[in-house]
């Protein structure tokens, strides 16, 4: 591709040149046909525009007011390349020998040799300019002003100072001679140049009547101003003036086009006009080269108001353009996004939101403007991701993390937020603007492939876990022959029967117990956080691991002070877990004297919980140990591992602001460190208070409890445990419940199963919540466990106690009598 075609292939938008360097107006040597011919009609213009002018020239022959040839040659190297110089040259040699008045041959080539050196240095100027050929910028009409004011006076100075040196102008005379020279070339890059470059890009106007009608007035008003009998008169003047809105009109309808072709019109009537002897410059004593140029002076005023006009007119219509492609993108692009101002209390208030932010808060524009984002976050804001967002807002700086918003119907819409500062042109931070990406799809699988690993890990563990219930419930029912035996030789049994019942509870105490570790490492909801014993946390994953450890090692228990953190029960349980059947698959069975699997918990010198779990397998290589936490990474066998399962342990320790580290050495073993950040407070001192004396505690009176569980088994023990203190009421249906009491029946408390066929525990406390709502605020919760989202969703939003099964009776006495202690009696 030619430079030419290069250049004119340029981006555009709005009229604004999208480039990287100045463009190269240039085509290639003038070798080939193509450039022949395109030099052979540049030479024929340039000569034609050359003798148009000399037929004007009032000194020597040469030095013309009017030279319409200084346009044709600059627009015709800028189109078609610097190349094509020599056809400016031989033009001018020939025009000035042809037309002119007996010029000598030194002089023709002085004038020759400065009109084409003028026009080169024009191009190669408004290169360095970065001339757009459009005139659609302010920069590329004052960049044409300044080329033809300077280059121009390259040809004015060579040619007087030529006319002055043959004698062919006196000496006297070379400073009007210089004027008049460059004057009327001026003029001409000023007047024609435009005119060219934008008639050689066509384009369709779709306003013809109008630009047909804008025309013929033009005509017909510049033909009036310089045809009429009035000479230098006021009213002469003033009918010039009419000539200024219609170069407004045309530079603001019709752009650059319109301002250059309208100018064309004016220079041409008026010319033709002054030439003549009419007109408003037209005077008796200065003659007409000093008429014609006053007349250039007025031209030049038009042609440079009109073309400033329709550039300022292209740009702002860009400008316009652009905000409205901005404004378009803003609103179809898929992230939510939001425009905060800052206002002088150093808060964010939002000021704009798009579609899809609006779409995932299910809020209109109206109910977010003047709103502050953090409202927008339903559950809060992590402690840590707090600081870090308030001190970007301190720092005007940029911020990047995860939060949670809060949708209109209630539902959490997980998302990561980009807060970017704005800045206006004194530097100063005036909005904020904030991109949310929903992911919400990307956390959901993401607790998907959490909880698969999860119950993979217990899945390898099931052998052990089934025998570790087998033992206890063989135990139990064991113990329980034993009391019907006891019984059965009547009183002198009881005692024995009493002992057997004591033993048959702790078998079944065990079982619930594992039970409780299997419900923590398998249930679906986690990510509530509380404080936190990492012993606590750490031992029902060992009881899981235990049985499976032992075949293969010693498992050696370590366990110091660490301090309490703040995280997930159920996600750290899991990377223990998991950590512990990592640990116990790289030993062998068969040996369990020579290997052992360690468990320590402590505090590091940072004062971060520690746990660390060690073994003395078969370790990993260096290869290994770098790829260790890679997704899907694994060295194990075909149907044994995921490699999904160090890669969720690294990230739910990270979540929780901690570090997962590893170490290991081939053949001698492996060791995990877990470390956590403390959540401890430090309280001060306080000075203990003297103790009173413990009041006698009264009787407390009986009240009415509502036991609501579709198993009457467990309904019925309920009512054993709790009837020799107050008056329980029982029924196995929800439906039933509520009638009771729309009837009118007044309960203190009410124990309801979550989960029941029919009328759940969320429809007895959604029907309690509307019609006896301080009723609902006394139901205690008791679920096997949430197995359904609405169910996980609905634990997560209410406040009431959720005893979990099975129940230990000392704990479900002592949450009735907190829940009536400060309840008056029905």
């Amino acid at each position: 591709m030619s430079r030419q075609h290069r250049w004119r292939a340029s981006a555009w938008t709005g009229g604004i040149a999208i480039q990287s360097h100045p463009q190269r107006f240039d085509r290639s040597s003038p070798a080939g046909m193509r450039g022949i011919a395109e030099m052979l009609a540049l030479g024929v213009v340039y000569l034609a525009s050359c003798w148009l002018g000399l037929t004007q020239a009032t000194i020597a022959g040469a030095a013309s007011p009017v030279w319409p040839a200084t346009g044709v040659a600059l627009a015709g190297l800028l189109l078609l390349g610097v190349s094509r110089w020599p056809a400016l040259f031989v033009g001018a040699c020939i025009s000035i020998l042809g037309f002119g008045s007996g010029a000598i041959p030194a002089t023709t080539l002085a004038i020759a040799a400065g009109n084409t050196l003028e026009a080169v240095l024009g191009v190669l100027l408004l290169r360095r300019l970065g001339f757009s050929p459009s005139l659609s910028r302010t920069q590329d009409v004052l960049a044409l002003t300044a080329t033809a004011a300077a280059c121009t006076l390259v040809s004015a100075l060579v040619g007087a100072l030529s006319l002055g040196l043959t004698g062919r102008v006196p000496w006297d005379g070379f400073v009007l001679t210089t004027w008049v020279w460059w004057l009327g070339n001026a003029m001409g890059a000023l007047v024609v140049t435009p005119v060219l470059l934008l008639l050689s890009r066509p384009r369709p106007e779709p306003r013809r009547r109008e630009a047909l009608v804008l025309a013929g007035l033009t005509l017909v008003v510049a033909l009036w101003s310089f045809s009429g009998a009035h000479r230098g008169t006021p009213l002469a003047y003033a009918q010039v003036f009419l000539l200024f809105p219609l170069g407004v009109w045309a530079a603001l309808r019709f752009g650059s086009q319109g301002a250059a072709l309208s100018t064309l019109f004016i220079a041409t009537a008026s010319i033709w006009g002054t030439i003549s002897g009419h007109g408003a410059f037209i005077s008796r004593e200065d003659g007409r080269t000093v008429d014609l140029l006053e007349l250039q002076l007025f031209l030049a005023t038009i042609a440079f108001t009109g073309l400033l006009l329709a550039a300022s007119r292209a740009e702002r219509k860009s400008a316009r353009a652009q905000l409205e492609l901005l404004a378009t993108a803003v609103r179809s692009v898929q992230e939510g996004v939001l425009i905060c101002e800052l206002s002088p209390g150093e808060e964010l208030q939002l000021v704009y939101a798009n579609e899809s932010f609006r779409a995932m808060v299910g809020c209109s524009h109206q109910e977010l403007v003047g709103r502050a984002p953090r409202e927008l976050c339903g559950t809060g804001i992590e402690p840590e991701v707090q600081q870090r967002l308030e001190e970007a807002l301190r720092e005007r700086d940029f911020f990047r993390g995860e939060v949670v918003l809060a949708h209109k119907d209630g539902s959490r819409v997980y998302s990561e937020v980009q807060l970017s500062p704005v800045r206006n042109a004194e530097g100063q931070v005036l909005y904020f603007v904030a991109t949310y990406r929903d992911m919400t799809a990307q956390k959901q699988l993401q607790a998907k492939l959490v909880s698969a690993e999860r119950i993979a890990a217990v899945g390898t563990l099931a052998a052990g876990v089934g025998h570790e219930i087998n033992n206890p419930l063989a135990y139990l029912m064991l113990n329980l022959e034993g009391v019907a035996q006891s019984l059965a030789r009547g009183p002198e049994g009881l005692a024995e029967a009493r002992a057997s019942l004591e033993s048959a509870q702790e078998g079944a105490e065990r079982i619930r117990v594992i039970v409780r570790d299997l419900k923590v490492f398998s249930r679906q909801q986690g990510e509530e956080r509380a404080m936190l014993d990492v012993n606590e946390v750490v031992v029902p994953a060992l009881r899981m691991a235990a049985h499976a450890v032992r075949p293969r090692a010693r498992l050696v228990e370590d366990f110091g002070q660490p301090p309490k953190v703040l995280g997930s029960e159920a996600r750290l349980g899991q990377v223990m877990l998991n950590l512990l059947v990592n640990a116990l698959q790289a030993i062998p069975e068969g040996n369990p004297e020579h290997h052992e699997v360690r468990v320590r918990t402590g505090r590091d010198d940072t004062g971060r919980a520690l746990v660390e779990v060690s073994d003395t397998g078969c370790g990993m290589p260096a290869p290994v140990l770098a790829r260790i936490f890679d997704p899907f990474f694994t060295t194990k066998p075909w149907g044994e591992g995921t490699g999904l399962g160090l890669a969720i342990c690294q990230q739910i320790i990270q979540a929780h602001g901690g570090e997962l580290r590893v170490s290991s050495e081939e053949g001698k073993g492996s060791c995990f460190t877990v470390l956590l950040p403390s959540a401890e407070s430090r309280p001060a001192a306080k000075t203990p208070l003297p103790v009173a004396p413990a009041p006698v505690p009264a009787l407390p009176p009986r009240r009415r409890i509502l036991i609501i569980d579709d198993e009457p088994r467990l309904a019925q023990s309920m009512r054993m445990l709790i009837e020799p203190s107050h008056d329980v009421f029982v029924t196995t249906r929800g439906a039933e419940a509520l009638a009771w009491v729309n009837e009118g029946q007044r309960f203190d408390l009410v124990l309801c199963d979550l989960q029941m066929p029919g009328t759940t525990g969320m429809d007895v406390y959604s029907h309690l919540r509307a019609n006896v709502p301080e009723l609902a605020e006394r139901l205690v919760f008791i679920s096997g466990g949430a197995y359904t989202q609405a169910t996980r969703d609905f634990v997560r939003s209410v406040r009431n106690r959720i005893l979990e099964k099975p129940v230990r009776p000392d704990e479900l006495l002592a949450t009735i009598d907190d829940a009536l202690a400060t309840t008056p009696a029905a």
